[in-house]
């Protein structure tokens, strides 16, 4: 983890040396910039980083099994408030995991996401997927002191309503808000959107097949083009009906590092 901290620090280090913060949303909120990245190695494992969070099936193929990219939840790249921004992730870590029952690094968070999100197995810590991630993210981390805690516009949780969702009004809200781009198979368009259902989606381990996660997620990002139109009990029924379908399985034992660590879950 020596080897890690010296990596981000230089990550840090020449990005405040490098007079270029990005551009920034309306919102503040800093958005990743290629022309602004330091030159040579570290800013290739940026690039790098940011490639295969966009498209995650064709720069990590060996590692995922779902037809989906890490920008299917991090949305552009999570430089976006409460669409899984990743902008300040790295000063959150180490951090307790209840799920895990430990103490866990970036590095197995990432794998996590991995072996949840992505239905796949873990990078190597230090192999170039992993470290590649980590610089995009402790880019994003620049100008933050390292040792503040993300904002609350990062998450995305809400407070269900007390009510039962009712899954035949979120079937009818699908096909009218949703079925044009994920399809009413939930099957998705390959490398455009990603599958919500079936072999190919996230698998029930994944924070997004948990009603109060998906559920602010669609609240505050969904539709397309029209984010935050749904009432929260039209994005909690509507959640509650994607929910309901078949999705893979998590391997409870599955290994989230490459050392004899066991994943844990819910």
């Amino acid at each position: 983890m020596i080897r890690r901290a010296l990596f981000v620090a230089i990550v840090l280090g020449v990005a405040a040396c490098s007079g270029g913060n990005g551009a920034s949303s309306a919102n503040g909120s800093r958005l990743y910039n290629p022309d602004a990245l330091p030159t040579g190695p570290v800013g290739q494992a940026i690039r790098d980083g940011y490639a295969i969070l966009s498209n995650t099936p064709t720069e990590a193929g060996g590692f995922v099994r779902a037809d989906m990219s890490c920008t299917a939840c991090h949305i552009a790249g999570g430089t976006v408030p409460h669409g899984g921004s990743l902008s300040g992730t790295l000063a959150s870590y180490p951090q307790w995991n209840v799920r895990a029952k430990r103490v866990i690094t970036l590095e197995d968070r990432i794998a996590e996401c991995f072996l949840y999100s992505m239905n796949g197995r873990p990078p190597k810590y230090a192999g170039k997927q992993m470290v590649s991630i980590v610089a995009y993210i402790a880019w994003l981390s620049r100008g933050r002191a390292i040792l503040s805690a993300q904002s609350s516009q990062s998450g995305f949780a809400v407070a269900l309503p007390s009510a039962t969702p009712d899954v035949a009004r979120g079937k009818a809200i699908y096909i009218q808000k949703c079925a044009g781009c994920h399809q009413t198979n939930g099957a998705g368009i390959s490398g455009t959107f990603p599958p919500l259902w079936g072999p190919k989606s996230f698998n029930d381990g994944a924070g997004m097949a948990h009603l109060e996660v998906i559920t602010g997620w669609v609240k505050f990002n969904m539709p397309r083009g029209a984010a935050g139109s749904l009432s929260l009990a039209e994005a909690y029924d509507v959640s509650a009906y994607v929910l309901s379908h078949n999705r893979p399985r998590f391997n409870r034992n599955a290994l989230v590092t490459n050392e004899s660590l066991r994943a844990g879950y819910y």
